[in-house]
């Protein structure tokens, strides 16, 4: 879809001094950054913030994670082209749209009905194709369209869901906040070794909304 010139100016401003100043590596990551159009998945009061660095509101007591949060994210999926990826709190949709510019095919899923409503209709306005959203408890995943070569959750957790990483393809890899419902937590990377083995990496401190369901708060 057609886009305003001020927006693709600010999407590149974004992208130089957010994402490629820090630590992200992959240049597909960074190019997705600079084709996602942020500003679509943000209230039409925000947009002309959406290149800010940090979240906003989108409603629901939810947030649009800050842009450099999510090529982070992005980036320690280790996407190279092609793969089959669970995003957990669709939220706006936004990250599944960088997801999808990579990966194969995006399987979202939203505990909030509007959200997950509103995210597809977005996704689909866009040109998302590759992405199929649903309504659900995001913290028992997606089993009839496991295993995953990658697993993005945007909510913090007490503790990885056992769920999820039975769900993860060996060599897969599931990145997730770990930690207390109100303070910082922990980013951690798991890494599917073998049908019994993990290897678990943290990247650093986050704050997210807390991950609600069976296998969450």
């Amino acid at each position: 879809m057609s886009e305003q010139p001020g927006y693709t100016r600010l999407r590149n401003w974004m992208v130089d001094q957010q994402i490629s100043s820090r630590d992200i590596s992959s240049p597909l990551v960074i190019e997705a950054m600079r084709r996602v159009p942020r500003e679509k998945f943000v209230p039409p009061d925000l947009a002309d913030s959406a290149y800010d660095d940090g979240p906003l509101p989108i409603g629901e007591g939810q947030t649009i994670s800050q842009p450099y949060i999510v090529a982070l994210m992005a980036d320690a999926l280790d996407l190279r082209g092609g793969e089959s990826v669970l995003d957990i709190g669709t939220g706006s949709g936004y990250a599944a749209a960088v997801m999808a510019s990579i990966a194969g095919r995006v399987y979202s899923i939203e505990r909030l009905e509007t959200l997950a409503e509103k995210a597809a209709r977005v996704l689909a306005a866009e040109g998302y194709d590759n992405v199929e959203v649903r309504c659900g408890d995001g913290t028992l995943g997606w089993p009839d369209k496991a295993p995953f070569d990658g697993i993005c959750v945007a909510a913090g957790a007490p503790a990885v869901p056992d769920a999820l990483k039975q769900q993860l393809a060996i060599g897969g890899h599931l990145v997730i906040p770990v930690g207390s419902e109100h303070t910082v937590q922990s980013l951690r990377r798991v890494t599917r070794i073998s049908e019994t083995e993990y290897r678990t990496e943290d990247l650093g401190g986050v704050r997210f909304v807390p991950l609600k369901g069976e296998q969450g708060w």
